[in-house]
């Protein structure tokens, strides 16, 4: 269940435009993490609308769905897919809660996996991201986008996750698109459109 969960809910197409990203220097790396980081402090809720594009080794067409993200400081988290199915996922007090077209569950969130995971997509949101020791982080940039590639450094993770991706618009210090590279090679991508920042967020967003 926690791997299901775990891909389920993060995404990444690897490499989508590597042809075309160059590595950041240096100083460049540091004025982009300053950048969002101090633009991010002031971010209390996000919201989302998002597409889900995974592509399996194993099946001839790639898997689509759509839904909608809530985040709200510090450490609510809500992913609610509409499309073509209805599956909402709820990261809550230290606590996974998932509700399956009806079926309702809950999973521990304080395992390494499922508390790093979720530290680092609140993160996207806040700029803390860059700091988490877990990760090594490299910088890149193409002509549209700035790239921060996450690397798990703990073996635990790595079953799971080969690296993450998540591409920042030049004009903008929140997050457009996460990339995924799962162990097995399949690969995950999320695209996100409609973002509201520090719009209101009813309590029933994050209940199942």
């Amino acid at each position: 269940m926690i791997k299901n969960i775990a891909l389920g809910v993060f995404l990444l197409v690897s490499s989508l435009y590597a042809a075309q990203n160059t590595a950041m220097s240096g100083a460049e790396a540091k004025a982009f993490v300053t950048k969002v980081s101090s633009e991010t402090q002031q971010i209390k809720t996000l919201q989302s609308d998002f597409t889900q594009t995974k592509k399996m080794d194993f099946l001839d067409k790639n898997i689509v769905t759509y839904g909608k993200m809530s985040l709200k400081s510090p450490n609510m988290l809500s992913w609610r897919y509409t499309k073509p199915y209805q599956y909402s996922i709820v990261f809550k007090e230290n606590k996974i809660f998932i509700n399956d077209q009806g079926k309702k569950s809950s999973v521990d969130a304080k395992s390494k996996t499922f508390e790093k995971i979720n530290k680092l997509i609140v993160g996207s949101s806040n700029g803390k991201m860059f700091n988490d020791p877990e990760f090594t982080v490299a910088y890149f940039k193409n002509g549209s986008h700035n790239i921060a590639k996450f690397t798990p450094k703990s073996t635990q993770l790595l079953k799971y996750i080969k690296q993450i991706e998540l591409y920042f618009p030049k004009n903008q210090s929140t997050v457009s698109q996460v990339n995924m590279l799962e162990a097995s090679g399949d690969t995950t991508n999320i695209l996100f459109k409609n973002t509201q920042i520090n719009a209101p967020i009813p309590a029933s967003e994050f209940s199942l």
